[in-house]
């Protein structure tokens, strides 16, 4: 299912962008506003995680880790203390991204190390960076109210990645709610109306007795569809968008759509 389209020196190159704008998102915002998309967070807390998980990934990646690094173990992990300011904050969070992409740039891609994933090398984590940043970058800015936009290719790409995301867990955790999407030979059509030539615009993703099978190509006969621009589109489909708003069209089943949504979990 592997389909990946960009460039190992573009992710090192999106970690440091996708973190600059995630800091231009937060500047002068409410830090202890709350995340719609992530109810259980601040702003702050949301920045934190994002760039502890920086931090972590950069740790694994710089020492070639071959077993899990555990939190307390990664340097400045849990960020400066909120008496320090936003200013603090915001270094903190470009020291990260900086220290992270020169990581993995040193390492190169195929470099072996551990990941929680299918696939044990740097070139993962540089594309798991990238995603981590972009999707967290959208949940800042919806909690912030300025408006989010994302690359085509990187929105793409994004899609690609949660569907493999999916389709692993589905694969080591029998057990996990992703384990329903199979059987019935239901289809789910993703389709991104403003697609640009050379960059992927949809999705044919068909429930099987094993899983479920995708397919770049284009249905009238799908289950349902999911359609609309692409950074809608991945915002919709990560469950940052709501399928009653203007963004994005329901076409079909709108249940089985829900279906999905509910048990394409991560973590």
């Amino acid at each position: 299912m592997t389909q990946r389209d960009l460039s190992y020196d573009r992710y090192c190159d999106e970690v440091t962008v996708q973190t600059g704008l995630l800091r231009q998102a937060l500047a002068g915002a409410d830090l202890q506003a709350r995340v719609p998309t992530c109810p259980e967070w601040t702003l702050r807390d949301l920045a934190v995680h994002v760039g502890g998980a920086t931090r972590w990934m950069h740790e694994i990646v710089r020492t070639r880790a071959s077993a899990e690094v555990p939190d307390e173990a990664v340097p400045e992990f849990a960020g400066p203390p909120v008496e320090d300011g936003p200013g603090a904050l915001d270094a903190w969070l470009a020291e990260g991204a900086e220290a992270a992409a020169e990581a993995l740039r040193e390492a190169g891609p195929g470099r072996k190390m551990w990941t929680w994933s299918w696939e044990q090398s740097s070139s993962f984590w540089a594309r798991r960076l990238t995603q981590e940043l972009l999707v967290h970058r959208a949940d800042a800015c919806i909690a912030a109210g300025v408006p989010f936009a994302a690359d085509a290719e990187l929105a793409a790409d994004a899609v690609d990645e949660w569907l493999e995301i999916v389709a692993y867990v589905q694969r080591v955790q029998p057990a996990d709610p992703a384990g329903e999407l199979r059987g019935g030979g239901r289809t789910l059509h993703l389709h991104a109306t403003d697609a640009a030539p050379g960059v992927r615009g949809e999705w044919l993703i068909e429930l099987t007795d094993d899983g479920f099978a995708v397919r770049p190509e284009h249905t009238d006969g799908a289950t349902v569809e999911l359609r609309g621009p692409m950074t809608e589109l991945m915002l919709a489909f990560y469950r940052r968008l709501p399928l009653t708003g203007d963004e994005v069209e329901v076409r079909g089943d709108r249940s089985f759509l829900e279906f999905w949504l509910e048990r394409a979990t991560f973590g």
